[in-house]
């Protein structure tokens, strides 16, 4: 094991490095030509041998305002924006700012001078410093265009997404790149610098015609050179899957996701159905190829989204004309274990040399797609509409001209145009499509009637012109009589339902069908249709409607959409294997529900959904999370509340900490969101919690007895070297005492102070974790800024007393946060008799002047005899803010001044002074008292002042 550098020679160093950036970089930029030169040269050696981790902690101190001339420190900023294009500097970037943010609880290191190094096991990271950290690496420098600056960091960013340095930096790298750069328009929209340089290296991996690297014929291979050269390896095929899985995984951006996996459906399908899989390529290649396209299908919002894939189910490559390279993939050895992409002949396979080579996948392929659509599907509808759109293709193929004469018209327009003269008369296509149609009648009988109406909108004008002299030579009769069996004895059809006119023409069809005669083909289709008719005329004497089936007929449209909406919301939310994506847009469905006070939502369910995620470890869905909180409270501020309360306050003692804390800040936004209209019993229901919670005598049995097990096993882990220890623990211990040794003096005094500080937030005897005590503080302090009004005199003044009684009663370095929370408190207390006073609010109470004195008092002793800094300067800053709202408080309100200065200049505004002869019996106190206020007296008053 390496020894750590010293603090104190770290710091030495970073001085030393300092003074000599200052030194080279005034003598660089001054007045002396000859000095200039030799400095330029210099500086330029000492930036370049220097440490990406070193410059920039140093960097950083010497563009500090007044240490060197501004001409100097415009070069060092220009210096240190350019950092990141280093062959590490983004990963420099990133350890630097994470290291040093304030947020950060470990940068005290930092701050005191201790080297920033690469972490081994992940960063400590935080949300405030990754969008710091985002901010910096996704805005191109004044020195260096958009173009440049990207295709600098993208290697290194791509290279963090790979994994290697860890699975925290991976999800680092997609945030940047996802949010930072492919999230902005200016640089994340096609043909812009930063989709050219992190988009199309993904999608070029998959597809190879992608991207503006293929469109200006970069990427052409001369195939009479070789006519099967390798465009991507598998290496780079697999890298693209897998950087692609990662970086929409990481990034919960449904909109991001459909415009990168858009262009590259029809890979992701050739590799997810890849026929005859090893495993090793099921799993580079198969599976994230899968997830991929699953994710996409999901949140896609075409009702036809999976028609491509089913019109071009055998899809190995790009062989179109217009498209430079054409290319295919192939399996690169007979195992099956990887899957290059390699030039493709210009002449396509004609469609019955396709079926002849390639007919033994048409099943295999086939049975994908169905377990694809039950996988994705969460509606029959969305079956059903695969279903009618697939249909409707088929018969437009085998009858083009035809018109159902119930104005449905079998080729739309838009689709002829779709459908190419070629393709219209493609026995290949006919048969995919055929074979689809028997796979989905087979699988999903009872979804395919999931719209009966077009079903039988369909049958019917097509049934209406069937020719009884073709009836052995039409295909489509059985077909036909499949599809209306379906409909008409599913649970849900009912014949008073249906269209009249519809179900006429249908009948008339059958009746016709019915008195046909032949061959056996054609007997056996006529008593079918016979059987058909006579179920169709009797259907509805067969089965008494309930009354459920008439509340949903009775139900309005816009509530059948909701009900869907909720329906599909609720299961991208809760199904076990939803990816990021997936679940953020169920929360946005549900988020557009919630906004339009839709009457199919489950308040208490969803609620109780909300928090069930809520204690996920998942920041990006969490803060979606706490946004659906706070639109629930508008409608439902008490059961919102109180669920929230409930889970932050676990009176049964099962969650972590950090769960409680992610609730904490939920009802924290919740009771900013409410504002003024946090009042009543919400109000009075979340301060005594929160009080409570923050208070010192909370006892929680659970946690002593977790604690006391705890102490237990330290104390037998502290006597395990004992004579007859095994080997093993001797060693254990001995490993123990040398990681110790290699620490110096300056070290391991820090590390004391800060495992005792760490060790004390826990709060030893079964009592409140100091953590979720600062919180409730703190969350307290927000309500009395928002509305001190509805929290009332009783919880205002608890909470002050609460707050005095923490700074006086428990100094310990470990409660630092604590009492920092209870100072901002108390700030939060004086403003919002402030804030009140000056609206012209009566609020009913106020400070005495006692309680004056006395916060005054206990806040300077706490500033000047306090451990922690933060500490003494809250205390210093709420004893300025308390001198001045005394002396405000002299002064009338801003909506008294203006009319008592201008009618008695100035002086009927003193406290404890009444000019005004028309308000004579009106005494005005010199402060507010935490009683009621007392009422004019009914006969004026004579006061002696002194």
């Amino acid at each position: 094991m390496d020894a750590a550098v010293p603090i104190s020679e770290a710091r030495e160093a970073r001085k030393t490095l300092v003074e000599s950036l200052v030194d080279l970089g005034s003598a660089a930029l001054g007045p002396n030509a000859a000095e200039r030169n030799a400095a330029q040269q210099q500086l330029s050696d000492l930036l370049q041998r220097t440490p990406t981790m070193a410059l920039l902690p140093a960097l950083n101190v010497v563009i500090q305002p007044g240490r060197v001339p501004e001409m100097v420190r415009a070069e060092f900023m220009g210096q240190l924006a350019m950092l990141p294009l280093r062959g590490d500097g983004v990963r420099g970037t990133l350890e630097f700012v994470f290291s040093v943010h304030p947020s950060n609880p470990n940068n005290s290191a930092a701050a005191a001078g201790a080297p920033v190094t690469p972490q081994k096991q992940g960063a400590q990271i935080t949300l405030e410093a990754l969008k710091m950290a985002t901010r910096l690496l996704a805005s191109p420098p004044a020195r260096a265009t958009a173009e440049d600056w990207f295709r600098g960091i993208a290697p290194q960013l791509l290279s963090l997404l790979d994994g290697h340095d860890g699975l925290e930096l991976a999800k680092v790298a997609a945030y940047v790149i996802g949010f930072g750069i492919l999230g902005r328009k200016s640089y994340g929209a096609p043909g812009t610098p930063g989709w050219a340089n992190f988009a199309e290296p993904m999608l070029c991996s998959v597809d190879p015609t992608t991207g503006r690297s293929a469109a200006d014929g970069s990427r052409i291979v001369d195939l009479r050179k070789n006519a099967a050269a390798v465009l991507v390896s598998e290496d780079r095929v697999a890298e693209g899957l897998r950087r692609l899985q990662t970086l929409i995984i990481s990034h919960p951006n449904p909109g991001l996701t459909r415009r990168l996996l858009h262009p590259v459906l029809l890979p992701l399908w050739a590799l997810s159905s890849w026929t005859n899989a090893s495993k090793k390529c099921e799993e580079n290649y198969c599976l994230p190829a899968r997830n991929l396209l699953k994710i996409y299908l999901k949140i896609s919002t075409a009702p036809d989204k999976a028609m491509p894939i089913v019109r071009d189910l055998l899809f190995e490559g790009s062989r179109d004309s217009g498209k430079q390279p054409q290319w295919q993939y192939q399996a690169t050895d007979e195992s099956q274990n990887n899957i290059c992409i390699v030039s493709a002949p210009s002449t396509p396979l004609r469609a019955g040399e396709v079926l002849q080579t390639r007919w033994n996948e048409i099943g295999p392929k086939s049975n994908a797609l169905v377990d694809l659509l039950a996988e994705i599907s969460t509606d029959d509808e969305d079956i059903s509409s695969v279903f009618l759109d697939l249909f409707s293709r088929w018969l437009s193929a085998k009858k083009p001209k035809r018109n159902t004469g119930s104005g449905v018209v079998l080729i739309k327009e838009e689709d002829a145009e779709d459908r190419k003269p070629d393709l219209a008369s493609n026995p290949l296509v006919d048969v995919l499509e055929g074979t689809m149609l028997q796979k989905m009648m087979e699988r999903f009988p009872e979804k395919l009637a999931g719209r009966p109406d077009h079903i039988l909108e369909l049958v019917g004008g097509l049934l209406s012109q069937v020719d009884e002299t073709t009836l052995a030579e039409d295909e489509t009769v059985p077909l036909l009589m499949s599809l209306l069996n379906l409909v008409i004895t599913s649970p849900g059809f009912r014949r008073a339902k249906a269209d009249a006119t519809i179900l006429r023409s249908i009948e008339d069809g059958l009746a016709k069908i019915s008195r046909a005669s032949g061959p056996d083909s054609v007997d056996e289709t006529a008593k079918t249709a016979k059987n058909l008719l006579m179920f169709l005329k009797f259907r509805d004497e067969l089965e008494e409607p309930s009354s459920t089936e008439g509340n949903v007929a009775a139900a309005s449209q816009q509530q059948i959409e909701d009900r869907k909406t909720y329906a599909l919301a609720i299961s991208y939310i809760t199904q076990a294997d939803s990816p990021p994506p997936v679940r953020s847009e169920g929360l946005n469905l549900l988020q557009i529900l919630i906004l339009a006070s839709s009457s199919v939502l489950d308040i208490p369910a969803l609620l109780v959904m909300m928090s069930s995620m809520l204690d996920e470890n998942e920041d990006y869905v969490n803060l979606r999370v706490i946004k659906i909180f706070t639109l629930l409270a508008d409608k439902h501020p008490k059961s919102t509340t109180r669920e929230l309360l409930d889970h932050y306050v676990d009176a049964a003692e099962m969650k972590r900490v950090d769960s409680r804390l992610r609730f904490g800040e939920a009802l924290l936004q919740v009771v900013q969101h409410l504002g003024t209209t946090f009042a009543g019993e919400t109000a009075q229901q979340v301060g005594q919690a929160l009080l409570e919670t923050a208070g010192r005598r909370g006892h929680r049995p659970k946690t002593e007895a977790k604690q006391a097990r705890e102490e237990r096993m330290r104390d037998l882990k502290a006597n395990r070297k004992r004579p007859g220890a095994s080997i093993d623990e001797e060693d254990e211990s001995e490993d123990v005492d040398m990681e110790d040794a290699l620490l110096t003096d300056e070290e391991r005094k820090r590390n004391e102070i800060l495992g005792r500080i760490v060790e004390g937030w826990g709060s030893k005897q079964g009592s409140e974790d100091v953590r979720i005590r600062a919180s409730a503080l703190s969350i307290l302090a927000t309500g009395i800024d928002v509305n001190i009004a509805g929290l009332g005199a009783t919880l205002a003044s608890g909470a002050v007393d609460l707050s005095l009684h923490i700074l006086t009663m428990e100094p310990e370095l470990e409660k630092g946060i604590l009492r920092r929370a209870a100072i901002i408190l108390i700030l939060s207390f004086v403003r919002a008799l402030h804030d009140a006073r000056e609206a012209g609010r009566r609020l009913g109470f106020g400070l005495t002047s006692q309680s004056q004195d006395d916060i005054l008092r206990i806040l300077r002793y706490v500033a000047g005899t306090d451990e922690d800094g933060l500490v003494k300067q809250h205390a210093l800053d709420v004893i300025e803010s308390l001198e001045n709202w005394q002396m405000t408080s002299l002064l009338p309100p801003a909506s008294e001044s203006v009319a008592s200065s201008t009618s008695y200049g100035g002086l009927a505004g003193l406290a404890g002074l009444s000019l005004n002869p028309a308000n004579v019996g009106t005494t005005t106190s010199a402060s507010p008292s935490l009683a009621t206020a007392r009422s004019p007296a009914t006969r004026p008053r004579i006061e002696e002042i002194e």
